[in-house]
């Protein structure tokens, strides 16, 4: 079942200070308008699938809205998105003279390397880790359980290095790997005091493999505001504050097109990668994540738009901010709009992740299982509650009728993680739970059929990284 949901999660955010030097600001003050993010915000709602949105002009949050239950102070994991930070650990390394980019990777790793490497492997570099192109065909796993530098090495290196675009994330946690050798920190530890701490990210969290490496090619939580705060420092060639906190030449190395990885014109994953940047249309640049956790920037606009979500079309929001968002960013200042201005102020704050529409019953029903995989027993359904009893245990989830009640997960493989639930019986004879994992994009939904004494449960997540559905289990009421 693990596999089935997925245990790595995507962003959400805010912290106490402003995310450049300006504050905050309206939309018009900076040049962009109000009805734009107004036509975002209703796209982005038809789609049902954001987490959190954080627009930025000139340094200034102009826009910023969480649909609930996601909210402004909570971490979201932000899967690939990671990776841009592990690139800016490499440079800061680079910077402090601890490494260079033509390093050879198997002088890092000595006592991992096979016993008589190859010619390509020999030739493996620090840059081709960074641009994807380190001669791979295809990954080895990068599962945390399972990722070493030595599983890494002894995979094949059918390609000149330098030579094949592979989108690859074990060569990320190489890069993690590298950092940690010749600094004596994780990348996490690493950045605290030279990025996390000067943009003000307070509570970052990094998982790490079972030798203490962090991930480096996933598995960062932060806010969406540290998301947006990144962005801006990327956007200002690394100076924050008045300070020099990343090299100008290492900025402009990672975010220009390295290598090519296609020709499609209408593809945003086809215009170049950068040190684990992707080039975009519109002559902008990002860093993103599964399932649609973006960090754009936009430096002909001098824009930064921050996206937490749960897309299957990762493709499809980025079109929404090309289609919808862009064209209101305008050179100098528009009109105030008051009533404009209201209305989306209005919006931004009563987005919500849509909950189950039905009624409440004043009912309560027990549901009993014969043995299965994921060793659900029974499942007691009570106004406002859903107990399920899971290998001898019993887990409650309280749920709201048309709203969402935050609490923990109680069921699956998120037990102890923060959620929220809603929960309403759709038709006369089914009742559908949908649980929200709050610092993740992953909403899962129960549907109870009941037919006579027999009940049929079927469990489905919004987006997963395999099949995203299961066989119905079968039960009977008691």
């Amino acid at each position: 079942m693990k596999r089935f949901l997925v245990v790595v999660a995507a962003a959400i955010g805010c912290a106490s200070a402003p995310p450049g030097d300006s504050g905050r600001g309206t939309p018009e003050a900076e040049g962009v308008s109000s009805g734009a993010i107004l036509s975002f915000l209703d796209a982005a709602d038809r789609i049902d699938a954001m987490n959190s949105v954080m627009i930025l002009r000139h340094g200034r949050v102009i826009a910023e809205g969480w649909w609930a239950p996601y909210d402004a102070g909570s971490n979201h994991e932000l899967y690939s998105l990671s990776k841009s930070f592990t690139s800016t650990a490499v440079g800061l390394a680079i910077a402090e003279g601890k490494l260079t980019l033509d390093d050879e990777v198997l002088k890092f790793f000595p006592e991992d390397a096979p016993a008589d490497p190859p010619a390509n492997l020999k030739a493996m570099r620090v840059r081709d880790l960074l641009t994807m192109s380190a001669g791979h065909q295809d990954e080895t796993s990068s599962a945390a359980n399972k990722i070493t530098a030595k599983s890494f090495l002894a995979h094949p290196v059918p390609h000149k290095p330098g030579t094949h675009f592979k989108y690859n994330t074990p060569a990320t946690f190489m890069l993690s790997a590298i950092v940690q050798k010749v600094t004596g920190q994780t990348v996490l530890e690493y950045l605290r005091p030279r990025l996390f701490e000067p943009l003000g990210i307070t509570q970052p969290v990094w998982n790490a493999n079972a030798q203490g490496i962090s991930l480096g090619g996933y598995g960062l939580r932060v806010r969406t505001e540290d998301i947006a705060r990144f962005g801006q420092l990327y956007l200002q060639r690394g100076k924050w504050q008045g300070k020099q906190l990343l090299p100008e030449a290492w900025v402009d190395l990672a975010t220009s097109r390295q290598v090519s990885n296609g020709s499609n014109p209408k593809s945003d994953w086809d215009q170049g990668y950068g040190f684990q940047f992707w080039r975009c249309r519109h002559g902008a640049y990002r860093g993103d994540g599964a399932f649609g956790q973006y960090c754009i920037v936009l430096p002909e606009q001098d824009a930064v738009i921050a996206i937490t979500s749960g897309l299957k079309d990762m493709q499809a929001v980025l079109n929404l901010a090309w289609e919808k968002l862009l064209p209101g960013f305008q050179k100098g200042a528009l009109p105030e709009d008051p009533a404009l201005a209201a209305q989306l102020k209005s919006r931004l704050a009563s987005l919500k992740v849509r909950t189950v529409e039905g009624d409440a019953k004043a009912v309560t029903k027990k549901v009993v299982f014969p043995a299965n995989d994921r060793k659900l027993e029974s499942i007691v359904l009570a106004p406002g509650e859903a107990v399920f009893r899971v290998n001898g245990q019993d887990r409650a989830v309280a749920f709201g009728h048309r709203e969402w009640m935050k609490g923990k997960a109680s069921f699956e493989a998120y037990v102890d993680e923060p959620a929220a639930a809603s929960g309403a019986w759709a038709k006369e004879d089914t009742f559908v739970l949908k649980q929200c994992f709050t610092e993740t994009p992953f909403i899962l939904t129960t549907t109870l059929r009941f037919t006579g004494g027999d009940v049929s449960c079927a469990m489905e997540t919004n987006v997963g990284f395999g099949a995203t559905t299961r066989q119905p289990l079968t039960g009977k009421t008691e």
